[in-house]
């Protein structure tokens, strides 16, 4: 039986969110090699790649504030087309490394309601995993019913996908190993959570930091509850929060679905 996989490259990943859209290159070429060599150990893996925009798409939406209905629509453009040129560095990258990527845009049909996503197209996907492609999305603007614009992140992204297309695992790989007892940014020495229950009522507040440069969708602790409310909504799925840093982590997470490492969330 074929497992579905959907593997999330951080924006804080892939570009250095301290400076205006400047991407890492050699971390998204060697991510590139690792996806590659666990497609080829793993002919049984499908694969769903979403990247977040990183210091490309953030920074413009901050300045126009297109998360929360930008009054000037030049903003709207901009920012598209600045989470644009990130997708097409990591497509060029992935193609270039044996990933048969083919990129989606989200904007192109994607609707929200309230910074809610409530629809995107779903047969270019369906349709891409059937032949083996490999679906390319990413964080980019969406139009909003209720605020105008807003920011449909990979994370939102996911969670619509995975109610409907059901994958067995997600995996966030960003630039820390996982999820922090404390903000390791303030708190060097937080310990890691190598688990963390969805049915645990534990407030995780003081253990989720925000993000390490500008990001509108809310960093970690976003991300996180997100990922909590899907897993307690589909109690099968498994998330893993790793570091795609670590050289060789991204390609054996993903070619061995129990190899343990950074944090997981489960139902």
């Amino acid at each position: 039986m074929a497992e579905l996989v959907f593997l999330k490259l951080g924006g804080s990943l892939i570009t250095n969110k301290r400076r205006d859209a400047v991407a890492r290159p050699q971390v998204i070429r060697r991510l590139g090699d690792e996806i590659h060599r666990a497609l080829e150990k793993r002919p049984d893996l499908r694969l769903l790649i979403g990247h977040g925009s990183g210091s490309f798409g953030h920074v413009v939406a901050h300045r126009y504030h297109v998360q929360e209905g930008c009054t000037d629509w030049a903003g709207y453009a901009e920012t598209s087309a600045a989470a644009t040129r990130l997708n097409r560095i990591v497509t060029d990258a992935l193609l270039e490394a044996g990933v048969p990527v083919i990129s989606i845009q989200p904007s192109a049909s994607a609707r929200c309601r309230g910074g809610e996503l409530v629809s995107l197209a779903l047969h270019p996907i369906r349709h891409a995993l059937e032949h083996e492609l490999v679906p390319l999305t990413y964080g980019d603007v969406a139009l909003d019913e209720l605020w105008g614009s807003t920011i449909a992140s990979t994370e939102m992204i996911f969670a619509y996908l995975a109610r409907r297309l059901l994958p067995q695992r997600i995996i966030l790989a960003g630039d820390v190993e996982g999820v922090y007892a404390a903000d390791p940014a303030l708190h060097p020495q937080a310990r890691l959570l190598p688990r963390i229950s969805a049915l645990d009522e534990t407030d995780l507040s003081g253990a989720l930091g925000g993000s390490n440069g500008t990001d509108v969708t809310g960093g970690m602790r976003t991300k996180v509850r997100l990922m909590i409310d899907l897993v307690r909504e589909l109690p099968e799925l498994q998330v893993r929060v790793i570091s795609g840093l670590q050289h060789g982590l991204v390609e054996r997470v993903l070619a061995e679905p129990q190899f343990s490492v950074g944090t997981l969330l489960t139902a």
